[in-house]
């Protein structure tokens, strides 16, 4: 604009130049080089800023303003997102972006239990200060304890030698230096440990072909070409007692009925976030069995009428990630019947995003922040569609159920209990590992029968039955069917049936430290009880004499005033050690 112009429209009141900054057209270039030329909705912005980091190895400002321009999107609104995820790095133009490689260590209960803490102090002297090393929340590798990962590769039982040795060997980093080594998909599958006994899946992986030639997707062809009908389905999975198996326990054919009564259009919105600690029971079926997960959400879908999938996977999952990105892309190249679209999302690292409404947000491309209910998800759910939600394990059962009838899996069972469950176990147990169990057996009989016992000079002292939010019980309650609704009048209850087992080299209080350090850091910051209660509670349990009234008083304001589950399930832990194990406060 020349001079007289830019006075002319000084004088009328109009800016010579656009307000706020400007993307610069290197950037510009950079980014769109990125996106490509599909569409650039809003749903896609977390897809895009992992698409920058991959590539970058950060997000730069001038990426962030540059992808809000093409997007027609306020920078706040790219920078508020960017900025909400633990797997997202922002850095100012001029600023030194992170090293090339980082080193997460898990130090969540398990990890922390088989020496996650002396790993996180001895990595940084013998990586050296071009490798970043970071602690992390739960990776879902509970049974390989302590784990750890190396940019996008797992480290199982890790030690500082084995990461020094793979960090030397692999160089992973970044692609964007020319002489930095890139990783095709197949290289994150890795390879698959023989499941533990007791447990039904496959050591191999199952691919397209093989579940075909098992018998794969006939169950959802009938469907299709109307040899069932989608009312008679919703009855046997209401009468197979199946409920939901990622934590809240829901009837899963009261869900379906709910949502098939729901008016067009509607989606099904698959749930693989499990960043419970002590969870890793889908990561364990997906590695081996990814089809049968994907024709029971398919039936799913054609028995509510759902027109869309969408599946969310948690970002630490790369390898199953690469399984299910190659599969979906095998089983679109030879449809065994008309397929609806499906949708595989990327997480970025939150814990919140394992709740439902949360995990919603979070696929349209914003913060993983919990919504207020009502309206329900089964009534305004995905981009405000009725939506049935479910975790992976649930609809994994699905095809196996309607095939040989509800009475097959309501048949299994102990203790008055009908089921089965799928236990993720860790800590001081010969095998830890992915054990599937009738539903209502007990802690002792599933360490005797399923884990080879307890570790060699080591007692059970205490366990959780459902992972960090589901509560700590001493021993000498072992002896309680675990099951959906047997543990409540013990301040417990089962979640997504991850145990962890504790020993008399342990302390039930330690555990409760542990835990509320991870809900502090988890936390979303939507709602003041749970933000500030969560700090407030780790604070007080600091010393060796814990404010019993003042904890419990924090507790009931939690559990009452806070949004999701996060915030009302936080306390348990405090709560149980509080209960129980009064003799370790004394």
């Amino acid at each position: 604009m020349n001079d007289r112009a830019g006075a002319a429209a000084r004088k009328s009141g109009v800016r010579a130049t656009l307000k706020g900054r400007q993307p610069q057209p290197q950037a510009r270039a950079e980014v769109r080089a990125l996106v490509g030329d599909g569409p650039l909705r809003r749903d896609l912005l977390i897809e895009f800023l992992h698409r920058i980091q991959d590539r970058y190895g950060a997000l730069a400002d001038r990426h962030l303003v540059a992808l809000a321009a093409e997007m027609r999107l306020a920078p706040t609104e790219v920078y508020e997102v960017a900025t909400f995820y633990h797997h997202f790095d922002v850095v100012q133009d001029g600023a030194a972006a992170p090293p090339a490689v980082t080193v997460r260590v898990c130090n969540s209960l398990s990890c922390a239990l088989a020496g996650a803490q002396a790993l996180l102090q001895a990595l940084p002297r013998v990586l050296g200060k071009d490798v970043r090393v970071l602690p992390a929340p739960c990776i879902g590798r509970c049974e390989q304890a302590p784990a750890a990962s190396v940019h996008q590769h797992p480290v199982p039982h890790a030690t500082a030698d084995k990461i020094q040795a793979l960090v030397r060997a692999r160089r992973f980093a970044h692609p964007a230096a020319s002489d930095r080594a890139t990783f095709a998909p197949e290289s994150l599958i890795e390879p698959l440990d023989t499941p533990g006994p007791g447990s039904t899946v496959s050591p191999a992986y199952v691919g397209y072909e093989s579940y075909r030639a098992a018998g794969g997707y006939r169950l959802l062809a009938a469907c299709l070409a109307g040899a069932h009908d989608g009312e008679a389905l919703v009855q046997k999975m209401e009468h197979s007692g199946l409920r939901g198996l990622g934590g809240a326990g829901f009837p899963t054919g009261r869900k379906w009925r709910i949502v098939r009564a729901e008016p067009q259009p509607k989606v099904v919105a698959l749930n693989v976030d499990e960043g419970e600690p002590g969870t890793f029971k889908d990561r364990v079926y997906l590695e081996r069995d990814p089809h049968r997960f994907l024709e029971g959400m398919l039936i799913a879908a054609w028995a509510v009428q759902a027109g869309s999938c969408y599946i969310y996977l948690r970002d630490e999952y790369h390898g199953c990630r690469a399984i299910l990105a190659r599969e979906l892309a095998r089983l679109a190249a030879d449809p065994p019947c008309a397929l609806p679209p499906i949708e595989l999302r990327r997480g970025a690292g939150a814990y919140i995003c394992g709740e439902e409404s949360a995990m919603l947000e979070s696929i349209e491309g914003k913060r993983g922040m919990p919504r207020l209910r009502p309206p329900y998800v089964a009534q305004v759910g995905l981009f405000g569609y009725p939506t049935l939600e479910h975790n992976f394990e649930t609809v994994y059962w699905v095809r196996d159920i309607l095939e040989k009838g509800p009475e097959w899996f309501a048949g299994f069972g102990r203790n008055g209990r009908r089921g089965l469950r799928s236990f993720s176990v860790s800590g001081r147990v010969k095998k830890p590992g992915m054990h599937l169990a009738p539903a209502g057996i007990t802690v002792r009989e599933l360490i005797d029968e399923y884990c080879g016992g307890m570790l060699d000079g080591h007692r059970l002292y205490a366990y959780l039955p459902g992972g960090a939010s589901g509560g700590i019980l001493p021993a000498s309650m072992a002896d309680i069917p675990l099951d959906f609704d047997t543990l409540n009048e013990h301040g417990c209850f089962i979640g997504s049936a991850a145990v962890v087992i504790l020993s008399d080299r342990d302390r039930a209080t330690d555990a409760a430290r542990n835990l509320l350090a991870f809900f502090k850091e988890e936390s979303c910051g939507q709602c003041t009880p749970c933000r500030a209660g969560t700090a407030k509670a780790l604070a007080l349990m600091q010393g060796s004499r814990w404010d019993a009234p003042l904890l419990k008083e924090l507790a009931r304001t939690m559990l009452d005033a806070s949004i999701c589950g996060l915030g009302q399930a936080a306390p348990n832990p405090m709560l149980c050690a509080l209960k129980h194990f009064p003799h370790e406060l004394d």
